[in-house]
C-alpha cells in the first residue's frame, strides 16, 4: 500500500510539474503605438492558446530596440526604421503592420489641410500662429512627443525635421513645444486646447479630434496603401533567434498570418499581406 501511495504521489508530482512546464510566458516591450495593436493580438492568442501568456510592455521604440538586444524581453517593438547604429547582423526584425501618422487638431479648428512644409515650420517653430495658414489668428500650441518615441522619429524623418550639429543629427523640433508620452497624452491635450496641433498613430485617430488633410490627401489605410498619403512608418518586432522559444515563434508567425492580419487590420492598420 505504501509503495503504491509513494508512486500515485510520484505520478501526481510528474503531473504538476508537466503542467508547469506547459505554461510559458512571452514578454514583449517597446513602442507605445504597436502596444495598441500588440495587445489585441497577445490576448486573441492567448485565448486560443491558453497555457501561453503575452505580457505586453508599452515602453517606447528606443527601449524597446535595446530590450531585444539585451534579451530582457524576448521581442521589442518599434514604430519606425532602425537607424544603421541599431542594426546588428543578430537582431532581426519582422514588419506586422504599417501604420499612417496622423497630423491631428482640435475638432472646434477651422484648418482642415496643410501641407509638409507648413507642418514641418510650425514644428520647427517658424510659424506660430493659425493664421498665417489659414485659421484663426491664434498662437499655435504645439504638441510633440518623447524623444525616446518610435512615432516621434519616424515623424521627424518624414518632416525633414533633423539638423546637423558639430557632425550629430539632431531634432529640429521647437523646444518650447510641449512633450506627450503616448498617443492618448497627446490625444488628451488636442482634444482640450482648441489651438493644440499633435501626431498620432492614424489607428488612435477617434471623434475626440481631427485628422487634418496632408498636401491634399486625408489619411487612411486605403491612402497609405495606395502610396497617397505618405506619412506613414512601419511597426516592427524585434528579436535574436538565440533568446528566441518555440512559443514565441508560433506567436510571432501567427501574428504574420492571415489569421492575425485580420485583426491588424479590425484595429485601423494596414495589413502586411
Amino acid at each position: 500500500m505504501k509503495g503504491k501511495l509513494i508512486g500515485l504521489l510520484a505520478l501526481a508530482g510528474t503531473m504538476a510539474a508537466t503542467s508547469v512546464s506547459a505554461n510559458e510566458t512571452i514578454s514583449v516591450s517597446g513602442s507605445t503605438s504597436v502596444t495598441e495593436v500588440m495587445e489585441v493580438l497577445a490576448e486573441t492568442y492567448h485565448s486560443l492558446h491558453k497555457n501561453t501568456f503575452i505580457e505586453v510592455q508599452g515602453t517606447g521604440s528606443s527601449a524597446g530596440i535595446k530590450a531585444a538586444k539585451n534579451g530582457t524581453s524576448m521581442f521589442g517593438m518599434a514604430s519606425r526604421e532602425l537607424k544603421t547604429s541599431e542594426k546588428e547582423d543578430a537582431l532581426k526584425e519582422t514588419v506586422i503592420a504599417r501604420d499612417g501618422i496622423a497630423i491631428v487638431v482640435n475638432s472646434g479648428n477651422t484648418i482642415n489641410d496643410l501641407t509638409k512644409e507648413e507642418i514641418a515650420a510650425i514644428y520647427r517653430g517658424d510659424i506660430t500662429n493659425w493664421a498665417d495658414v489659414g485659421g484663426e489668428s491664434k498662437p499655435i500650441v504645439v504638441v510633440t512627443r518623447d524623444t525616446a518615441s518610435g512615432t516621434r522619429g519616424a515623424f521627424e524623418d518624414i518632416m525633414n525635421l533633423k539638423r546637423k550639429v558639430n557632425g550629430i543629427s539632431v531634432s529640429s523640433i521647437s523646444q518650447r513645444a510641449q512633450v506627450a508620452n503616448g498617443n492618448g497624452v497627446v490625444k488628451t491635450i488636442v482634444a482640450n486646447n482648441p489651438f493644440a496641433i499633435g501626431f498620432i498613430s492614424l489607428g488612435s485617430v477617434d471623434k475626440s479630434l481631427k485628422a487634418v488633410k496632408v498636401d491634399g490627401h486625408a489619411p487612411s489605410v486605403a491612402a497609405v496603401q495606395a502610396g497617397t498619403y505618405n506619412v506613414a512608418r512601419p511597426f516592427l518586432i524585434l528579436h535574436k533567434d538565440n533568446k528566441m522559444t518555440d512559443t514565441g515563434r508560433a506567436f510571432l508567425n501567427w501574428a504574420t498570418s492571415e489569421e492575425g492580419q485580420k485583426i491588424v487590420s479590425q484595429q485601423g492598420y494596414i495589413a502586411i499581406n
